[in-house]
């Protein structure tokens, strides 16, 4: 049976976390009286029993590695973000980010050279509040494998932005993903033309969510406010110029003007940043002409060796992309 084992808070961030019988959530800002609670991502987190018992130390306390929350019985390694659960009869969980990466100047507790709660820990918002005991039940209401592959796509337009113009380039990427590597779509928006909020935002996703893909939609021409590929070099820190050659020479074989695309792509951490142009024809076709090769990069970022011939099978989801394409008439 799958349960809390302990709860946990501290009324200031950098406090080690002290052990309780019960604490009160609530909707959309975390624990009541928890330095962490908020209008965030990570209003609590939460560690597996199994994993703080693999550290095999002889002393151990509720609280001691900064998690609200230890459950019992329940691997996290199959948890993915987008995972909805229940704790006890009223509480409701949405499971935000896996892991983290440490602050350098974090005042966390380390064991054995690293950081379990950054290492295998579980962040999440609260859905829905209530009262939660020490011994309640946990229930899964929605998994979402681990192994699914998270997404998060940005429109870039002053116009769209503004009410003014309706953004249908976006929604079309972001169903081409669902249909074509069944990704689970985290986060879609529509922001303006501006290069240091978009920066930002990228930047924000990157580093502080466990994304795989991020496509910005828009704002790659030559205009004076097209200024999406400038964010995404300033902050890329290996570029993958494969992309981008593959991007445009598709869209070449429709259109000369395709040679105007400044899109730039690269990886920041773990996450690949792809920029697509604005029209919903362009970026579909862009998309599909690198859309085969996504999950075999993404498996690499995530750890995977290389030569894991995990993508030796057919193409994937061809089918799907060529009725993408058909959608727009030659």
């Amino acid at each position: 049976m799958v349960t809390v084992k302990s709860l946990s808070l501290s009324p200031g961030r950098g406090n080690l976390k002290k052990s309780v019988d019960s604490a009160s959530f609530r909707s959309g800002y975390g624990i009541v009286g928890d330095a962490h609670a908020g209008d965030w991502h990570r209003q609590i987190s939460l560690l597996s029993e199994y994993d703080i018992q693999a550290l095999n130390q002889t002393v151990i306390r509720s609280g001691m590695f900064a998690e609200n929350i230890v459950i019992t019985n329940l691997d996290f390694s199959t948890i993915g973000i987008g995972t909805r659960l229940q704790l006890g009869n009223e509480v409701v969980l949405s499971i935000t980010q896996a892991g983290k990466d440490l602050h350098p100047h974090a005042n966390l507790v380390r064991v054995s050279g690293d950081h379990i709660m950054a290492r295998t820990g579980l962040y999440a918002r609260v859905e829905h509040g209530g009262e939660v005991h020490a011994g309640d039940h946990v229930k899964i209401l929605d998994l979402v494998p681990r192994n699914r592959f998270q997404a998060v796509v940005l429109t870039i337009s002053d116009r769209c932005s503004r009410g003014e113009n309706i953004d249908t380039a976006g929604p079309a990427v972001e169903n081409m993903l669902l249909e074509s590597l069944n990704a689970r779509i985290y986060h879609a928006e529509i922001i303006p033309d501006d290069k240091a909020l978009i920066s930002k935002k990228l930047i924000h996703f990157c580093d502080d969510h466990a994304i795989d893909l991020l496509f910005t939609v828009g704002g790659t021409g030559p205009a004076p406010r097209d200024v999406t590929p400038e964010a995404t070099r300033a902050v890329v820190e290996r570029f993958t110029p494969g992309f981008d050659e593959a991007m445009r020479y598709a869209s070449l074989e429709k259109t000369a003007t395709a040679i105007l695309s400044r899109g730039a792509s690269g990886i920041r951490g773990t996450t690949f940043i792809v920029n697509l142009p604005g029209s919903e024809r362009a970026a579909v076709e862009n998309l599909a002409a690198i859309i085969q090769a996504l999950p075999h990069g993404i498996r690499i970022l995530r750890g995977h060796p290389a030569g894991c011939g995990c993508c030796s099978a057919k193409p994937t989801a061809q089918k799907t992309v060529t009725q993408a394409l058909n959608t727009y008439p030659q």
